[in-house]
């Protein structure tokens, strides 16, 4: 059966309906209208979760676990109704909406496990020594507490990962913060459907309803007036460069700062070292394609860049990536507007000084297919907008002269997501000379890979220096996450009757 969407924002438990509405624009079937935020209902879900945090914050990690498995479960419930509505309005296919609903409830039950543990609190205890001389010292307890009301910022590439109840959501529910999200205009049905999933779990367990709101759509002024309401803490964002840059600025000019922990691009180089090239060229060349391709190369850590040093084995490379793209076939992009984007991205970089086009395509509509570019590592480090990302499937390579020149094209990067090596075991000494470089570079380090694929676990690391993110010390995928919506609080000679039930 067709789900049909009740297009209504969802605050402290409630359907609320505003009269400016909007339409939902999906790459096929039938089009939606929605309820569009307005800064009085972004007031008015805000107001909701601080009025619910003080209770929140108090429950128990067991309650909490609970939570985040009762909305893995509520939206496990929803599957179909999610698949339908998510590849009607994205054109992802229907086993990729799949895996990334495994990949969402998934990280829920993840920080279920997580926060049962404890380990996250990082509970420290100096007992008190009252006879030491010259001066006693008291009794110092310490643990990690949550941070108040959290803002997130669904995402447009990741209608369910990254968005209403992603990765944000779960880290913030997980470490007793509330949530008020900012729901993304390109899935506003998929965001509902998990909107009410989340909704139906709190009300199963008999929680404050003020935990989560939801408002949709609304003009950029629906955002502004999330990240400056003065109840809010803090803020998780994926998303472009300009529109994160400008909610961090207004994260730092309220009359009360605070941390924004945004994520706004990157494009992931990744340096085929000689010895490996030479062995194996034409199977990277062709990886690096297939990686390049993977859903319309919509990723954030989508690896646009390729250095590696000019010759045979960099023909060898360059052909089987450029064979490789120019036989894909048209994907369907998430919106009318980043496929615009990336027409606009391609015809930047292909105008760039130096650069050679590979592989030419025509991209109508929402469509889009490869781009295939090469330029010298003197063009490149003249032209610091070809470092620019491009949303979409383009690939760049950079012809370097000799293993020192790759060093100096490796430093000339931006913060990054990630990086990639691929080496074989005779490219150990330039690897050990490029890493130092790397690890400043980028939030993960990968040798023989592709970044596209990122492990939702304890140690993965999704962040970078800026502009890759805006707190290079943050990740937003595994369960370090949660340390983004915590901060310690230390307990100075508190009877037992007043610790927190934690430091028991």
């Amino acid at each position: 059966m067709t789900h049909i969407p009740h297009g209504d924002h969802l605050i402290a438990g409630e359907k609320i309906r505003s009269e400016t509405r909007f339409s939902s624009a999906p790459a096929e079937g039938q089009a939606h209208e929605f309820s569009a935020g307005t800064p009085d209902l972004v007031a008015q879900a805000c107001a909701a979760a601080h009025a619910a945090f003080d209770e929140f914050s108090a429950t128990t990690r067991d309650e909490r676990a609970a939570l985040l498995e009762a909305i893995a479960d509520e939206i496990e419930a929803r599957a179909d109704a999610i698949t339908e509505i998510g590849s009607a309005e994205t054109g992802l296919p229907q086993a990729r909406l799949q895996g990334e609903r495994g990949r969402t409830t998934g990280q829920l039950r993840l920080f279920a496990d997580h926060i049962r543990k404890g380990d996250y609190l990082d509970r420290r205890h100096d007992a008190a020594l009252p006879d030491r001389q010259p001066l006693p010292r008291p009794d110092l307890r310490m643990m990690q507490r949550p941070i108040g009301p959290v803002a997130v910022f669904g995402a447009s590439n990741f209608p369910l990962a990254f968005s209403v109840a992603g990765g944000d959501t779960a880290a913030a529910l997980a470490a007793g913060c509330t949530v008020v999200v900012k729901g993304h205009s390109a899935h506003p049905g998929t965001g509902e459907i998990v909107g009410d999933a989340v909704v139906a779990a709190i009300a199963r367990l008999g929680l404050n309803p003020g935990i989560f709101g939801l408002v949709q759509g609304g003009k950029r002024n629906v955002g502004e007036a999330l990240v400056t309401d003065p109840r809010i803490k803090a803020v998780g964002f994926t998303g472009s460069l300009g529109g994160g840059r400008a909610l961090y600025d207004l994260c730092a000019s309220r009359p009360e700062p605070i941390p924004f922990f945004g994520e706004l691009g990157s494009v992931n180089p990744m340096f085929v070292l000689p010895a490996a090239a030479a062995a194996r060229g034409d199977q990277i060349g062709q990886g690096w394609a297939a990686s390049l391709t993977m859903g319309a190369g919509q990723f954030c850590t989508n690896p646009g860049i390729a250095v590696v040093i000019d010759g045979a084995d960099a023909d060898a490379f360059a052909n089987a990536a450029k064979e490789a793209l120019a036989g894909a076939a048209p994907q369907v992009m998430l919106t009318d507007g980043m496929a615009e984007a990336y027409r606009s991205g391609a015809a930047r970089v292909g105008a760039g000084k130096g650069v050679r086009s590979l592989v030419t395509t025509t991209c109508e509509a929402r469509q889009a297919s490869p781009y295939l570019f090469e330029v010298s590592a003197e063009d490149w480090l003249e032209n610091h907008d070809l470092a620019e990302e491009v949303f979409g499937p383009l690939g760049l390579i950079i012809r370097v002269r000799d293993a020192m020149q790759m060093e100096k094209v490796s430093r000339s990067f931006g913060g990054q997501l990630t990086t990639t090596l691929q080496m074989d075991d005779g490219d150990t000494v330039l690897a050990r000379s490029l890493l130092p470089v790397l690890e400043r570079m980028a939030g993960r380090v990968l040798a023989n890979g592709f970044p596209t694929g990122v492990e939702v676990a304890d140690s993965m690391v999704h962040g970078g220096p800026y502009p890759a993110s805006t707190n290079f010390g943050a990740t937003s995928v595994g369960t370090l996450s949660i340390r983004r919506f915590l901060r310690p609080v230390c307990y100075q000679n508190l009877p037992d009757a007043l610790l927190p039930a934690d430091l028991g």
